[in-house]
């Protein structure tokens, strides 16, 4: 208890109230199990014994704080979310309409128009990246910054910088991470993304050909070619970035509004929790229905396992990473490439001399559930393991820190 009061007094002072402290404690990395060291029930607990030791500093007045605004609906991140949609029904559109050499080059300007636009949809409103530094500031005076609030915190609260250079009970001591290995983790998760949204694309019908003896040919873009596309649940996943968008934002209105109205963490937890059960089941529904639309409109099948499994990987993914928690869904969405990666590569070694049984396990597992199998089982697999990360993490008021532009 001596440690935590030296190394979080200036905190304490500061706090207009346990909340605040609990707050700024879970952002430090302290957790329930630190707490019941200290003989506490929860950090909530913990706090307030410290907000009762500490006396506030009343010679040096902090700074009055400006709460941050609540979340709002912006026209622009409105448009640019939509514009991955938009741009894939018009390539969609003009595939149908050319072959040969110009259909192979709309398709190239097809892909390269998307992706830049999902990079500036990802890049802007609920669904933009964490910046380099995060937005929680203390007073100024402590040598931090500008004295910002959390979101929801009332009139004159401030909370702690976590990237403070004091350790926490459960924490290592001076251990930061490197700015290079952030980078590599997000190149990582855009290649795995980019990897998962083509194999959605291509994915099944090129496992098929390697099943059957192909493929002769390369793709043509036409799903009763040698090596069938899958256009209709592509185009439905560039249309849900919409969704997912709003999906994001009503998250961070209700977390404001749980913080506003919170007394205690437990009670932001309980508040937050079926927030963010809801804001799952109305992307996944509203994926469903636009599934179904494209699949009516292109007259091919909807694949809703594949689709909606991959789905609901990416949004929680995309959600922890917008939380600053981008570790495991690289991780979980890597893993996810693996699988695909392996159920392509084993068919193709099995080809080899003495190497048949290499596709065994391939053979089998589509066998049984049909080429839809392989991408159901991998995105189902990691998505289960980051919706359950996720209701651990983003249920916590640390999880909804602001912050600043993105990256």
């Amino acid at each position: 208890m001596k440690v935590l009061l030296h190394r979080h007094r200036e905190l304490c002072e500061r706090a207009v109230d346990p909340l605040e402290i609990a707050v700024g404690l879970e952002a430090h990395g302290v957790t329930d199990r630190t707490a019941a060291r200290c003989r506490h029930r929860d950090v909530f607990s913990l706090a307030e014994e410290l907000h009762a030791r500490v006396p506030r500093n009343t010679e040096r007045p902090s700074p009055e704080a400006q709460p941050l605004p609540v979340p709002r609906v912006r026209a622009g991140w409105l448009l640019l979310t939509a514009l991955p949609g938009a741009l894939g029904a018009g390539t969609v559109t003009e595939l149908r309409l050319t072959e040969g050499t110009p259909r192979l080059l709309v398709a190239l300007g097809g892909l390269l128009a998307v992706a830049l636009a999902t990079r500036a949809a990802l890049r802007h409103g609920p669904l933009a990246g964490p910046p380099g530094t995060r937005a929680w500031r203390t007073a100024p005076g402590t040598g931090t910054g500008t004295g910002r609030s959390a979101p929801g915190a009332r009139a004159g609260r401030t909370a702690p910088d976590p990237r403070a250079g004091r350790s926490t009970p459960g924490t290592h001591a001076g251990r930061s991470t490197p700015g290079t290995h952030a980078g590599r983790t997000t190149i990582g998760t855009r290649v795995w993304t980019l990897w998962l949204l083509g194999y959605a694309l291509l994915g099944d019908g090129l496992l098929h050909a390697l099943l059957t003896g192909g493929p002769g040919a390369p793709p043509t873009g036409a799903p009763e070619g040698p090596w069938p596309t899958a256009t209709a649940p592509a185009l439905a996943l560039l249309l849900a970035c919409a969704p997912a968008a709003w999906c994001a934002h009503l998250l961070a209105a209700g977390a404001h509004r749980g913080l506003t109205g919170s007394r205690t963490l437990r009670q932001f937890t309980a508040a937050v929790t079926p927030r963010l059960s809801g804001a799952y089941a109305l992307f996944l529904a509203a994926l469903a229905a636009l599934l179904a639309l494209c699949g009516t409109l292109l007259h091919q099948p909807a694949s809703y396992p594949q689709a909606l499994t991959l789905g609901a990987l990416l949004l929680p993914a995309r959600l922890l990473t917008t939380h600053r928690h981008p570790r495991l869904p690289a991780r979980a969405l890597g893993a996810a490439v693996l699988v695909e990666a392996l159920a392509l590569a084993l068919p193709a070694a099995g080809r080899l001399p003495g190497c048949a049984f290499l596709a065994v396990p391939v053979q089998t597992l589509v066998a049984a559930g049909g080429e839809a199998a392989v991408p159901v089982l991998a995105c189902g697999t990691a998505a289960l393991a980051l919706l359950w990360h996720a209701g651990r993490t983003l249920t916590r008021a640390s999880a909804h820190a602001p912050t600043g532009a993105p990256e």
